[in-house]
């Protein structure tokens, strides 16, 4: 019975592992759309929501984008104005590649080791 309500506790707050997961990894799926291309920031919810088929969406998706242009990661490349809304474009600096690569790297190593104490096996 206790487990149950632990799960419920957590739904409850919006701290599920899917919310986590989803925080931990948002700023290396957003590198990696903007990796392909210069994207706005509806541009990036969008593809994420399509290529997840709706598994994948980041409800503070600016906040992300900010805190990666903070860290150099991204950099603002133009604004323009569509149909009255300001539309800002956003690419991937140079040193956002090198996090990207280095991040995903740990992120596979750490997936592999992750599995293997799950599943109660050694290397």
């Amino acid at each position: 019975m206790r487990s149950k309500q632990i799960v419920k506790e957590t739904k409850d707050t919006g701290h599920s592992f899917a919310a986590y997961y989803k925080r931990a990894t948002s700023p290396l799926v957003v590198l990696s759309l903007l990796q392909e291309k210069e994207m706005y920031g509806y541009e990036i919810a969008s593809a994420m929501d399509a290529r997840s088929e709706g598994k994948f969406t980041i409800s503070v998706l600016y906040p992300v984008i900010y805190r990666l242009q903070e860290q150099g990661f991204v950099t603002e490349t133009s604004s323009e104005i569509v149909d009255g809304r300001a539309r800002s474009y956003y690419a991937i600096t140079n040193s956002g590649r090198e996090y990207l690569k280095n991040t995903l790297s740990e992120y596979e190593e750490l997936s592999i080791v992750f599995k293997s104490l799950v599943k109660g096996e050694t290397k």
